[in-house]
């Protein structure tokens, strides 16, 4: 009888524990002999060498770490967007997620999404200190930093063929006025002037809008307008800003039905020899080396949009963010968030900048870059950087609902709407997202 109740007190026992050790399962966090689990969104999906350099980096982390069970859920980056705000309504965000600095940060930061990484970016100074300077500013609030950039990600670069250049004897442009002349020349020999995909409606807005915006009202007015400090988006200069991005349309600067295709289809355009131009962010130099024909590709230098007569911002200046970043969920505790913690840095410490520079990827970390290995048109790409400003793209700094605005503006402005209209309809958006 003894042994009866003996036997059946350690089955309750085992019952009590397996339920106790299910319950931190569930959680993620594991046992002493169980997998921490982590789930990471990404929008690592693509060929291009970064995308394959981050992947194998998360693939180098599961055979470093056999305690960890990692889950990754690749995403386009519109999708990823769209996903995370969904789950960010829902408070049900993964473990950790790409992230992007400024506007997005701030209303995680606001929903309490996300949790501060001061204390061990503290812990690890030679990662910390090795960062340019201001490069953590768009993931700090009030004075709490959460996350650190990855890359650095010119928005605005325009790529153009030399040789279509030269069949054509068009120079390329150092003033508003040569681009328009080779607009003009290209469009009378039947060639695209500039190739451009804004299905997705941020790309206008990212890689040429942004830049436009800042050659003619400047930066330090989009910071007044962004804030609604002393400047709204109705001022005469923003207006001039959208005319100026109108008269490009109307001048057919890019292919008819440009709405209709997607990012990938505006550079096959490029690839394919039926553009003269394609302007886009830093990413797509990546994409370039590893997919663009070797005619094409040979052919394909590097430059930024010149200066806007009259306007008030620096010519030598293009628009960008320091790249995204890799948040980590406010929930995590313990053993998950250690495991997260490591992650971080396996992605974005030393080793990870390292490899995300190796990939044809500028970083916002101090790195010298070995010409002799990387490729041509890379080195263009990272001499033309270090000699040129990075002023604020539109969607780092305007709320989302403010964004939505100015994409869907800029789609309407192209079809012919009114620059006024659409300038005071995203002065509301960001007034009201502001409560100004």
């Amino acid at each position: 009888m003894k042994k009866i109740t003996a036997l059946t007190l350690s089955i309750v026992l085992l019952i009590l524990l397996s339920g106790c050790g299910g319950e931190e399962n569930a959680q993620g966090a594991g046992t002493a002999d169980d997998p921490v689990k982590l789930t990471i969104w990404h929008n690592w999906t693509g060929q291009d060498a970064k995308s394959i350099a981050m992947r194998k980096l998360l693939d180098d982390f599961r055979t470093a770490h056999p305690e960890i069970e990692l889950e990754d859920e690749p995403l386009p980056t519109d999708g990823l967007k769209t996903r995370l705000r969904t789950a960010a309504a829902a408070d049900e965000m993964p473990d950790l997620f790409v992230m992007w600095p400024d506007a997005m940060t701030k209303e995680f930061v606001k929903g309490d999404l996300i949790q501060p990484i001061n204390e061990f970016l503290d812990s690890k100074p030679e990662w910390k200190n090795n960062f340019i300077p201001n490069a953590l500013d768009g993931y700090t609030v009030n004075e709490q930093i959460y996350s650190v950039p990855m890359n650095l990600a010119p928005s605005s670069l325009l790529f153009y063929n030399q040789a279509i250049f030269d069949q054509y004897k068009v120079k390329v442009p150092e003033t508003w006025e040569e681009l328009m002349k080779a607009i003009d020349t290209f469009n009378q020999n039947k060639v695209i002037p500039i190739a451009l995909g804004n299905k997705a409606n941020w790309v206008a807005q990212s890689t040429i809008f942004s830049t436009i915006g800042d050659r003619v009202t400047g930066t330090d007015w989009f910071l007044k307008a962004a804030e609604q400090n002393g400047a709204s988006f109705a001022d005469p200069q923003f207006v001039q800003a959208l005319t100026v991005m109108q008269d490009l349309g109307k001048a057919n600067a890019f292919q008819s039905g440009f709405d209709s295709i997607d990012e990938t289809q505006m550079m096959q355009l490029y690839f394919q020899g039926k553009s003269a131009m394609v302007i886009n962010g830093g990413w797509a130099l990546a994409n370039l080396v590893n997919n663009a024909p070797a005619e094409v590709l040979d052919q394909t230098h590097v430059t930024i949009l010149p200066p806007v007569p009259g306007g008030k911002g620096e010519a030598q200046s293009t628009a960008g963010v320091v790249g995204t970043g890799m948040g980590l969920n406010k929930k995590l505790e313990d053993k998950q968030k250690e495991a997260a913690r490591e992650l971080l840095y396996a992605l974005s410490g030393p080793e990870g900048q390292q490899a995300t520079l190796d990939s044809s990827t500028l970083v916002s970390y101090k790195l010298e870059l070995d010409k002799s290995k990387a490729h041509p048109l890379f080195v263009e790409l990272y001499d033309l950087i270090q000699k040129t400003k990075i002023s604020p793209v539109y969607d780092s700094k305007l709320s989302s609902a403010a964004v939505e605005v100015t994409n869907n503006g800029l789609q309407e402005l192209m079809m012919g709407g009114n620059p006024q209209d659409i300038a005071a309809k995203i002065q509301s958006a960001q007034a009201g997202a502001l409560g100004k």
